[in-house]
């Protein structure tokens, strides 16, 4: 049987259709990069009042003093949700009494927003949540809703990789563009928050789908040493590039419907993808596989293995149940930081931008490592950096709020890197027989971690430096279970689970199985190239 890369040569190493391929297929990744993350700006929440109607009669002074104040960052603000009941300060204003000479305001009785609230429009013109009021008592329909396009990014997960084998990588990915842009397409005509909502969701579906599906037709078309660099560098960083568009478009487009609208365009542009090869002009040889060696592949019988063999033996479930400790704390730091952005000190837009740029210089770090450093310390340096400058926010004083900033923003540059080195840390764990099934049940538990992120953020409201705490403890906390796991860095990687290498401070029983002694003319198992993600 020859070799994959042997049999797709006539692809071309680097020629024109190689470099089309690369470019449009990282360039298919950019509407993903602002999709998810959209809900920054779609869903923002400016600063809110409880409206007093013009219809209401009362005094310049009381109008003033109708909204009671509460402590917020340890000064005074106007409550968000709360006034002083309208028919009473309306019945002191007729009376000609003054708030606060003649009246005690801490003794009047309070009421919730009944006529709706007032938005300011400083930062935005409108968002789902200015429109539908999403605040107070409905404020936990915001997280709700980036929840719900987590959890189609974790449906679109489970069934991208079967379709694009049944119907084939293009299509899939052509049909997956077409549902991420035209359901976003759909959302601008969203009548309330239910139907946003549900749409949200399946642009969840396509985002992975199309994202799994690129990713694969590029390392089955590209060559073997291109496919290395577009694995890594190629879709992380064109990831990014769309991260940092999206406050751009956000800046000038402060509508939600029309910021939308505008971010659907990169998605119809991406099309011209499909004409790729038939630009290059590339024909394929009449014959790929020889008759032989197709019946030496049906021929092949696989030993079946399934999702119970990740918990066969203790180091194996061991290792499994670290893998996914991992995978979500690294999930909910990395999505969690990035929603959290509205709510840093100073310009939203330019924090969203630098919150988008620094992962370019995390995913280039993070390429290096695993060239050259082992993983383990790799993993769990980025990670106690990550999770360190995240505890030290809360040490800031409040006027040194730049501060604050930059120590997010090296959090969020630490835990990008580690999420860019899982990857192939938890390929190289587990052995050849269940590799697949451990990346995707760890992978299953970064869909889990993004789907609880909002809610860390949602915690803000009733402390600011709560969700630091959190994502910054539990970031610290992973990154010393990881010194507790195998060193994979250039060790063979293991065919069969007795072969895997073992979890530090578990005793085992020694058995035979445990050594292998390779035979006269035995190939030593492979080892997975640093180089890649």
């Amino acid at each position: 049987m020859r070799d994959y890369d042997e049999v797709t040569a006539f692809l071309g190493e680097w020629g024109p259709f190689q470099r089309l391929i690369f470019f449009l297929l990282s360039a298919s990744i950019i509407p993903n990069g602002f999709n998810g993350l959209s809900s920054v700006f779609l869903m923002g929440t400016p600063e809110h009042r409880c409206r007093v109607p013009d219809s209401a009669n009362l005094s310049s002074a009381w109008r003033n003093h109708s909204i009671p104040l509460r402590l917020q960052d340890g000064r005074l603000v106007p409550h968000n949700c709360r006034r002083y009941r309208l028919a009473a300060i309306a019945n002191f204003s007729a009376l000609g009494l003054e708030p606060v000479r003649d009246v005690d305001l801490e003794q009047l009785e309070q009421e919730s927003c009944l006529d709706g609230w007032e938005f300011s429009r400083d930062i935005y013109l409108s968002t789902i949540v200015t429109e539908w009021n999403l605040v107070c008592e409905d404020d936990w329909k915001a997280p709700l809703t980036i929840s719900l396009f987590f959890g189609g990014v974790l449906v679109g997960s489970f069934i991208s990789g079967q379709l694009s084998d049944r119907f084939g990588r293009k299509n899939v990915l052509f049909v997956t563009m077409a549902v991420q842009t035209g359901f976003s397409f759909l959302q601008v005509f969203s009548k309330n928050f239910e139907m946003f909502a549900v749409l949200f969701f399946i642009v969840g579906m396509g985002q992975i789908s199309n994202y799994v599906a690129a990713f694969v037709l590029g390392t089955e078309i590209l060559s073997k040493s291109v496919r290395i660099v577009f694995s890594t560098l190629g879709v992380c960083i064109f990831y990014a590039f769309g991260y940092m568009l999206l406050p751009l478009f956000a800046y000038f487009i402060r509508d939600w419907r029309m910021l939308l609208l505008a971010l659907t365009v990169p998605g119809v542009l991406c099309a011209l993808l499909w004409w790729a090869a038939k630009i290059n002009g590339i024909v394929a040889p009449s014959i790929i596989f020889e008759p032989s060696e197709l019946q030496d592949l049906s021929s092949q019988k696989q030993p079946s293995h399934s999702i119970l063999d990740l918990l066969r033996t203790r180091n194996i479930c061991v290792v499994t149940i670290m893998s996914i400790i991992l995978w979500m704390t690294i999930s909910v730091g990395y999505f969690g930081l990035s929603l959290d952005t509205p709510n840093l000190h100073g310009d939203i837009y330019m924090n969203c931008f630098l919150s988008a740029m620094v992962e370019v210089p995390a995913y280039v770090l993070a390429w290096l490592l695993l060239r050259y450093l082992p993983r383990r310390y790799s993993m769990a340096t980025a990670l106690f950096l990550g999770g360190i400058v995240l505890l030290f926010v809360q040490l800031v004083p409040p006027d040194l709020y730049y501060l604050s900033t930059a120590l997010v923003m090296v959090g969020k540059f630490g835990i990008t890197a580690a999420f860019s080195m899982v990857y192939v840390y938890t390929a190289e764990l587990y052995p050849t027989v269940v590799r697949n099934m451990g990346v995707g049940v760890s992978s299953t538990a970064s869909r889990l971690g993004s789907i609880l992120s909002p809610y860390f953020i949602y915690l803000g409201a009733y402390d600011r430096f709560l969700p630091y705490i959190l994502m910054g403890s539990l970031t610290i906390l992973t990154a010393i279970l990881t010194l507790f796991l195998p060193e994979s860095f250039g060790t063979p990687l293991p065919d069969t689970i007795d072969q895997m290498l073992r979890v530090k401070g578990i005793k085992y029983r020694q058995t035979p199985s445990h050594t292998r002694i390779l035979k006269d003319g035995e190939e030593s198992p492979t080892v997975l190239k640093s180089t890649a993600f």
